[in-house]
């Protein structure tokens, strides 16, 4: 406890020596000179059920992101934009089969799905597509952030501190508010083009906001953004495309595109985005108001898989094949609501519907037992489809009562309910057939099925000021889930200010997260070349087998303590400390053979059968993956943010901040060690180094916005702290440290405001062109030795900053 709490503070006074910029500014390339501090002013609506609250006298750790912060990262990625701007916030660079089409982020090295997000401070929902293979991100299904366009955001607010109480599950991380536009008049029209310094992800992207006036009294904020981005390829040679026998045998490997590098796996997959945008309000009275907001997309995408040698299916691939994963994905969501003033009492009811469906498929591949046994065998394949679904209908009351405190107390409540659905639609029969299509078997009869939760939860906020300089906001919160049962949480926030230059600002709350369903009913088979791993349920028959009996939900508890300073008008500094303990974290297990490996459980090799799956006879190593209350884990961490703004005559102003996060992760306890799986263990060292050391503890950002005349210059310098990860070969039971060292990199661009309407800007993310450190060379030498595929991976998938090294674009904005 003493060591943790001296790194901690050891923490805290390094970041101060750390400079990061995301400074608020308008739409136009230069701002005024005498613009203020980015956040000072701006009221906020997330982590309190108060009016009025501006960030600078917030009780909880509040960061704003106006829009201008979120376009000047470069890629026009919402993601990338957070990742940009949030030391706390981390965005996966690759992924593995699925989870590469769909890429997700966490905030304070939680899990994605600790981390809420919300829209216009209504629930978006969840994404389909469950990562599954291995990784720190593995089991993400949250709300897919790159289906709101950040053309159509007016700002964002990340609430980074629990807040369970006040908004139900998933919150136990943080909280992501997404305000969008509500403009009735002009627009913005943007075209941005970049790509890899190094070859690869050519993006281009184009977006367009205007707001209308429909009629009296009534916005709509209409956006339309279309965005392609094309592969990329930052892996080594496949040692089976160069091995002497495979070469005799399979001469035609010759004649592939760019031999030998024919395994395209490691790297962007290629997709081509659309999606739309609608915001609209009418106020109807002077005390009522109707409001609606709507994103709908689609993504079509593709990403290679593993290289197949010409002896899969030399009559259809004489010369090898790579097959495609492919993804058609449409994804909707609408809120409807009406707000009103009622005996003093300001009410709001709202319904809120999304929907996501990604259909699965596989291109240049084939059914190696289809053709065997017929003769025959497509070479595409539908591999199934998953579907996600949520339903929130809320009420939400709140009043100010004047008790004869310094300020009104702010009595809110609420009540909500919900409904969640998760489906898996199985593939058609030739995918399914046997062991299945090559590189992704479509989902069997066993895989599909149709799952349903209801919930139903109530809340009451307690907030006022007792004394001028004393505020305290309590909240408590009922949920009763119809698959799990009941869950009590609650919240005391306060913040005491000594003066107007100082500030003590603490929590202390408890909170919990459901498991998703896709976390509880998912079901598939992972191949490769060498490999075919199940992915079981938790909920099914087979899970019993290796001792795993369904999910239930994480617990935690929240702890924070802040000091607010505002020394001068154009100077502000917050450092906040916290510890976020979490019982019966879900995280998903490490590889469990079943056979084939140096290492085995009987136990595992009976699940399958269970489970009715069909593995490919060719490969060598068999085995199950699975979902489970495994951990207790602990996270302790200190941020750090400053915003200095300064004038310098004819030299322009510049924009300071400080933006830093020390985050330590540790597991504290292991919950399962099931008897049937023995010698093997749920959790392997790559599962427990996945949670505590594959996110760097050490973050700092630093940077400057330099602002003169009609030019902007915007410079971040990100520095990453150490990473690693343990990693073994495939059925090997041979263990191998991966790290990645401290790295800093640049981000620059140049704006220059043409008139009133055009600005250009030119830029560079990772100016440099700085990679991470490879994959632990032990580790490739046994897999080159054992001709194993796996050696084309040459740079670790968990790099925080990416494997593609530098990206460099040029952007056009046309505002009317």
């Amino acid at each position: 406890m003493h060591k943790a709490t001296l790194k901690i503070g050891v923490a805290a006074v390094l970041s101060t020596l750390a400079f990061s910029v995301y400074a608020a500014e308008d739409d136009t390339v230069a701002a005024p000179a005498d613009a203020a501090s980015p956040n000072v002013g701006a009221v906020i609506v997330t982590g309190t059920r108060s009016s009025g609250i501006k960030v600078e006298n917030s009780a909880s750790p509040i960061q704003v992101l106006d829009s201008a912060s979120l376009a000047r990262t470069g890629q026009p990625d919402l993601i990338q934009a957070l990742a940009q701007n949030l030391p706390s916030f981390t965005a996966q660079a690759f992924g593995g089969d699925a989870a590469n089409l769909t890429l997700s982020a966490r905030l304070r090295g939680l899990s994605p799905n600790n981390t809420l997000v919300l829209i216009n401070g209504k629930r978006r929902h969840g994404t389909a597509n469950l990562a599954v293979l291995g990784g720190p991100y593995q089991g993400g299904a949250a709300a897919d952030l790159n289906y709101i366009p950040v053309s159509a955001i007016d700002h964002i607010e990340v609430l980074q501190d629990g807040a369970a109480a006040q908004y139900g599950s998933d919150a136990i991380a943080g909280v992501i508010n997404i305000i969008l536009k509500s403009n009735n008049h002009g627009g913005t029209a943007t075209a941005n083009g970049g790509g890899y310094s190094d070859g690869g992800g050519r993006t281009l992207d184009g977006s367009a906001n205007i707001g209308v006036e429909p009629f009296q009294d009534a916005f709509l904020s209409l956006t339309a953004e279309s965005k392609y981005h094309g592969y990329s390829d930052r892996g080594g040679i496949d040692p089976r495309v160069v091995d002497p026998a495979n070469v005799a045998l399979y001469p035609g490997m010759f004649q592939e595109p760019g031999y030998p590098h024919v395994n395209k796996i490691q790297g962007d997959a290629q997709y081509h985005l659309s999606v739309v945008a609608a915001n609209f309000g009418w106020d109807i009275s002077p005390d009522s108001q109707l409001y609606a907001f709507a994103t709908a997309g689609r993504k079509e995408a593709r990403a290679y898989e593993n290289y197949r040698l010409p002896s899969r299916l030399p009559k259809i691939y004489p010369t090898g094949f790579s097959p495609k994963e492919t993804m058609k994905e449409e994804d909707f969501a609408f809120t409807g609501g009406y707000k009103t003033k009622a005996a003093g009492w300001n009410i709001d009811l709202s319904s809120t519907y999304g929907r996501d469906k990604a259909r699965i498929g596989v291109a240049d591949s084939g059914n190696v037992s289809l053709f065997n046994d017929t003769g025959f065998t497509p070479t595409v394949f539908s591999a199934g489809a998953f579907i996600a679904s949520q339903l929130t209908t809320t009420l939400e009351a709140s009043k100010e009562f004047d008790i004869g405190w310094a300020k009104p107390l702010n009595i809110a409540g609420g009540i909500e309910h919900r409904i969640d659905k998760y489906e898996i639609e199985a593939g058609d029969e030739a995918s399914r057939y046997k062991e299945g299509s090559q590189s992704y078997p479509g989902f069997s009869l066993t895989d599909a099925g149709s799952h349903r939760r209801t919930n139903k939860a109530a809340y009451l906020d307690f907030a006022g000021n007792p004394i001028a300089d004393l505020t305290l906001d309590l909240a408590a919160r009922y949920e009763h889930f119809s698959d799990f049962g009941n869950a009590k949480v609650g919240k005391f926030t306060t913040r005491y200010d000594f003066s107007p230059v100082v500030a003590l600002r603490g929590t202390v709350s408890n909170g919990f997260r459901a498991p998703t369903l896709a976390e509880s009913y998912y079901s598939a088979t992972n191949v490769s070349p060498g490999s075919a791993f199940v992915q079981l349920a938790p909920n099914s028959a087979g899970a019993k087998l290796v001792g795993v009996d369904g999910l239930k939900p994480e617990r935690s508890t929240n702890f924070s303590v802040g000091l607010v300073l505002n020394p001068a008008s154009n100077l502000s500094m917050t450092l906040d400390a916290y510890q976020i303990t979490i019982r019966d974290r879900i995280v998903g297990s490490g590889a469990l053979n079943g056979s084939g490996a140096d290492v085995v459980s009987p136990a595992v090799v009976a699940a399958i059968k269970a489970n009715g799956n069909v593995l490919d006879s060719s490969v060598t190593t068999t085995g199950i993956n699975i979902f489970s209350n495994a951990v207790n884990t602990r996270s302790r961490g200190v941020e750090f943010v400053t915003t200095l703004n300064e004038r310098y005559g004819t030299a322009g102003s510049v924009d300071w901040s400080i933006a830093a996060n020390y985050n330590k992760v540790e597991v504290i306890k292991i919950n399962q060690v099931p008897a049937q799986l023995l010698p093997q263990t749920l959790l392997d060292r790559t599962a427990i180094s996945d949670l505590e050391t594959a996110s760097p503890k050490m973050r700092l950002n630093l940077g400057a916005l330099w602002k003169i005349g009609n030019w902007t210059v915007n410079l971040r310098e990100a520095i990453y702290g150490k990473s690693s990860e343990w990693q073994h070969p495939d059925g090997s039971s041979n263990y191998y440290l991966t790290k990645i060292a401290t790295k800093a990199i640049t981000d620059l661009e140049v704006g220059y405001k043409l008139n009133s309407a055009w600005s250009l800007a030119v830029g560079a993310n990772n100016l440099f062109n700085t990679y991470p450190n490879g994959i632990n060379p032990g580790m490739l030498a046994e897999q080159r030795g054992n001709n194993d595929n796996g050696a084309v991976t040459v740079l670790p998938s968990f790099s925080p900053f990416g494997i593609n090294g530098g990206y460099y674009y040029a952007r056009a904005n046309y505002k009317f």
